[in-house]
């Protein structure tokens, strides 16, 4: 298996990706296509020691920075991202992981690699933890538009995800609202409620933000807009709490003790809500795999998005999902129409 990573993406570019992907080699085997400017992924190489078996370099003049926007994207054709999306449609490469502008990532792939046979949009998907298991959260930010068949495709999408990847049985599916009963939402959401309703899914009806952790469902679906923003307030929650406790702790002598005690606990805990630990999220839907990372990604993050790659690629989720699109095209014709 070949994972080609984006080496110039994310806040810290090679710094962090060449030593998470030379930690990937070490703990996952198999082979490691680093791109980007060559002479600058070679520095930090060399900072490392020797080049090991199973990591090659392919050269990519160009970068997109995390801020540039659509120009960019289209002019420039020496991309990093564009090169390793490239590898992935002719073969070289069985996937491709970058860390850098979401935007930039989901507009080169679409471009070069397409979507599956009768996916309109491919999604944005990312596992999140909750107090029961993971729920996978789609879309968080590739769509920030969308249809009610799209709603439909990304449902049908996190199903097979989480039967292949997961191993979940029959997930459970919700739509994201701003309440729980019927005929609650925009009118996106309650035409998206009556056709998930019709579809052949395991749809439990309406969630809202507060359910995302909850583990009521196992799948919840929204547009791309809401998914984001429901993301990054959770992630800036995390943030503030985590922060808001070390305040407290350092506040007096009984409270480091209490830490102290609880320090193995804590950890655990926070492993499971830190970002790094799950790697990346996948662009369900595209007829190629991608997984994209954080931008603030550290090395861990980087070497754990390569495993969610070849863990997405062992599991054959791509073909999983192209025949179960098939499968419901009567349904999704339907919905379109």
């Amino acid at each position: 298996m070949k994972i080609a990573v984006d080496a110039m993406g994310g806040d810290f570019g090679p710094k962090a990706t060449v030593p998470g992907a030379l930690n990937a080699v070490h703990d996952l085997g198999g082979d490691i296509i680093l791109v980007g400017l060559e002479s600058a992924i070679r520095r930090e190489l060399d900072r490392h020691g020797s080049l090991p078996a199973g990591l090659t370099v392919v050269d990519a003049p160009e970068a997109i920075g995390m801020a540039e926007g659509l120009l960019s994207f289209r002019k420039k054709k020496a991309s990093s991202i564009r090169v390793a999306a490239q590898l992935v449609k002719d073969g070289r490469a069985d996937a491709f992981v970058s860390m850098g502008n979401t935007g930039a990532v989901v507009y080169i792939s679409r471009d070069v690699l397409g979507a599956l046979k009768g996916v309109d949009r491919p999604a944005l998907a990312l596992l999140v933890p909750g107090v029961e298991g993971q729920t996978l959260l789609l879309d968080v930010g590739a769509n920030a538009n969308c249809q009610p068949h799209n709603l439909v495709q990304f449902a049908i999408m996190g199903k097979i995800f989480m039967e292949a990847v997961a191993g979940v049985a029959e997930p459970r599916i919700g739509l994201m609202s701003i309440g729980e009963e019927e005929g609650k939402g925009n009118d996106l959401v309650k035409e998206a409620f009556d056709r998930l309703q019709a579809a052949p899914l395991r749809f439990v009806g309406n969630v809202e933000g507060k359910d995302l952790f909850a583990g009521v469902v196992d799948v919840v679906v929204s547009d791309g807009f809401t998914g984001n923003v429901a993301l990054k307030t959770s992630e800036g929650v995390v943030q503030s709490v985590m922060s808001m406790a070390r305040s407290e702790i350092t506040k007096n002598i009984f409270a480091k003790l209490g830490y102290l005690l609880m320090k193995r606990h804590l950890k655990r805990v926070y492993k499971r809500i830190d970002y790094t630990e799950y790697g990346g999220a996948q662009l369900l839907g595209l007829d190629g795999v991608c997984i994209i990372g954080h931008g603030r990604s550290n090395p861990a993050a980087v070497r754990n998005a390569i495993a969610r790659a070849r863990e997405f690629v062992a599991n054959g989720v791509q073909s999983k999902i192209q025949a179960e699109i098939l499968r419901y095209e009567h349904v999704l014709r339907g919905d379109a129409a």
